[in-house]
């Protein structure tokens, strides 16, 4: 599980609807809960929290051009690579703290993916998870 710690920017509320905006080192991070509203009174500007997400959850781009619609953009360098036959796990840091992500091992060869490479690693808002510290 990647986990990173940041603090509560700002929070937008619709309904059961929460769009909560997370400073990470100078990077903003989206997440999106459902349903939390009332459950989660911990959830308040300023607050350090923890963000938690899937290896599996996390895509890889390079040399991505144009608008896209994830929020969540991390540009990395890999550290390292390791190879399964179906399945890679793809190494990178992030201010310090090293994250993977889960692809396909034809995804690393279609991308061409090598240690020392440049890639933007993508996570959807509704895929992150926050905890309280």
């Amino acid at each position: 599980m990647n986990t990173l710690t940041g603090i509560i920017q700002n929070i937008q509320t619709s309904g059961q609807v929460m769009l909560i905006d997370v400073s990470v080192q100078g990077m903003m991070f989206s997440v999106i809960l459902i349903d939390s509203l009332h459950t989660n009174d911990w959830i308040i500007k300023g607050r350090e929290v923890r963000l938690l997400f899937k290896e599996s959850e996390v895509s890889l781009a390079k040399d991505l051009q144009g608008m896209i619609s994830m929020r969540n953009r991390m540009k990395s360098k890999i550290k390292r690579i390791e190879k399964g036959e179906v399945l890679s796990c793809v190494y990178f840091d992030v201010g310090g703290i090293e994250l993977c992500s889960s692809v396909t091992t034809r995804a690393v060869h279609a991308l061409q993916l090598q240690v020392g490479d440049t890639i933007e690693c993508l996570v959807k808002s509704n895929e992150i998870s926050l905890m309280n510290m």
